[in-house]
């Protein structure tokens, strides 16, 4: 069969495909690349990627495309599977012989529920990596001899055995050959990268175990496996090479710096490739890592700092103290090392001071700059789990009508408006401080395409902040 890879369209500037943290509209113009689709794809003859919400391909514009495909495999999301499953259905209304796959987090944890739900219009659920379960599908080998994979027959629902996690990594297809082939490299954009830019992994899995982080628990796993050293490098080099537009690598590892002696051998060997590059990053990597890997050509790290209560902390099992974050903090200022913070509103232990505490804690902290997000407790992760157990969950829909993200947590002490309203007090106490205003007015006098940068971030922002007012929680 000849697969069509689509990540479907949702909303208007929606990121929520195979390489989004967390699916919604956004505060600045963001898309990363729909990864996990590309790796597959690079392994079957005939095969394509649509990433329509980058494209801005509306719903006919990608049915017509998969017309001319024997099998569409679409990546959902808990927020979108709904309407995954009716862009799905409409694909069969067309073309009923198209054999229709969903693959994603929620397919995977709730399989039997999401093909109940589609009502016939998703043919088969991929659970957890689907690399290989959907190169032997294409190769036509029997349903029931594919590992990993979920689909009706004769009004029951059937699920094979569980396809193992992928150990051979360095066997995939670069995902960047990928993008050179079907993509608009040009964009993708995320604010506080160079652009343009390209994300690849390294590895897959993530050790820790922070309680609300929904990859780890339920696709990539908890145990970190690892491309070799020697492969990383083969496909900066190709990079390099063959994209020679772009400013910046992004490793999308969930924790690039997990396993210390896999990033300094990375670095190591891609130093003289002279590339300038990012990761995601615990704030508790040592300084001589972060200094290894700064000489190699590490320009900034993303960050998960969550909180700043250190109670909060512990009720997450983030595994990281406020003091190793803060020493991180001044390690990389040292080296010269940019950081993008990530900040969630509404764990468990939140409170109204907790709230004040983070935000004090953010200005502290004085990084670059941040993403504040609202608790979403997932399915499949202890989060929700714990969620579901407390009564804490006053809606089962993430989204608005327009995609915006919304607070189904309620507590009883603390409402889902206080915690949705608490992201925009967070966004304005920390970038509307004198001292980050003066900074940016700096850069915007001393480099031109900085200031164009800003201000469009800025008005993009304002604009967003405008219709987030109008979220009903």
């Amino acid at each position: 069969m000849k697969p069509l890879f689509l990540n479907p369209p949702t909303f208007e500037d929606f990121d929520g495909g195979a390489g989004a943290r967390y699916q919604a509209s956004r505060e600045v113009t963001s898309f990363w690349y729909p990864t996990w689709l590309c790796y597959p794809a690079g392994m079957i003859e005939g095969s394509r990627v649509v990433d329509a919400p980058v494209q801005k391909l509306n719903l006919e514009e990608c049915l017509k495309i998969a017309a001319g495909f024997d099998l569409v495999v679409m990546y959902t999301s808990t927020p979108t599977l709904a309407i995954d499953c009716e862009t799905a259905r409409r694909i069969k209304e067309q073309k009923p012989a198209t054999v229709t796959v969903l693959t994603g987090p929620h397919v995977t944890i709730l399989p039997e529920e999401s093909l109940i739900a589609a009502a016939g219009s998703v043919d088969i659920v991929c659970r957890g990596e689907f690399d290989y379960s959907v190169k032997e599908l294409c190769e036509g080998r029997g349903r029931e001899e594919v590992h990993g994979i979920s689909f009706m027959k004769n009004g029951a629902v059937v699920h094979t055995p569980d396809r193992p996690p992928l150990e051979d990594l360095d066997a995939l297809p670069f995902a960047s050959q990928l993008y050179k082939r079907d993509l608009l490299i040009p964009e993708y954009v995320i604010p506080h990268f160079l652009h343009p830019y390209v994300s690849i992994y390294s590895s897959r899995g993530c050790p820790s175990k922070c309680t609300y982080c929904l990859w780890p628990q339920t696709y990539s796993g908890q145990r970190m496996r690892t491309r070799s050293p020697q492969n990383v490098y083969e496909e900066v080099r190709w990079i390099k090479e063959n994209l020679p537009e772009v400013r910046e690598i992004s490793f999308d590892d969930d924790t690039f710096s997990a396993d210390r002696k896999h990033a300094r051998a990375v670095a190591e060997l891609i130093k003289p490739l002279n590339v300038s590059w990012t990761i995601n990053a615990r704030a508790n990597c040592d300084f001589e890592t972060l200094k290894i890997m700064r000489e190699a050509g590490l320009r900034h790290v993303v960050v998960g700092y969550e909180s700043g209560n250190e109670q909060i902390l512990k009720n997450i099992k983030k595994g990281v103290t406020k003091e190793q974050a803060i020493q991180f903090t001044r390690d990389c200022k040292k080296l010269g090392i940019s950081i993008h913070g990530a900040f969630i509103m509404g764990l468990p232990g939140e409170t109204r001071e907790t709230i004040q505490e983070t935000i004090a804690y953010a200005k502290m902290l004085d990084l670059e700059s941040i993403q504040v997000s609202l608790a979403s407790p997932y399915p499949g992760t202890e989060f929700y789990e714990q969620c579901k157990r407390e009564g804490w969950i006053s809606s089962d829909s993430f989204l608005d009508e327009t995609g915006h993200q919304t607070c189904v947590i309620n507590y009883p002490h603390l409402s889902n408006r206080e915690i949705f309203d608490a992201v925009e007090l967070f966004y304005n106490k920390f970038y509307f401080r004198p001292k980050y205003i003066v900074r940016s007015v700096m850069r915007m006098i001393v480099d031109g395409a900085e200031r164009k940068k800003l201000l469009r971030e800025g008005k993009q922002y304002l604009a967003y902040m405008k219709k987030r007012k109008l979220v009903k929680v």
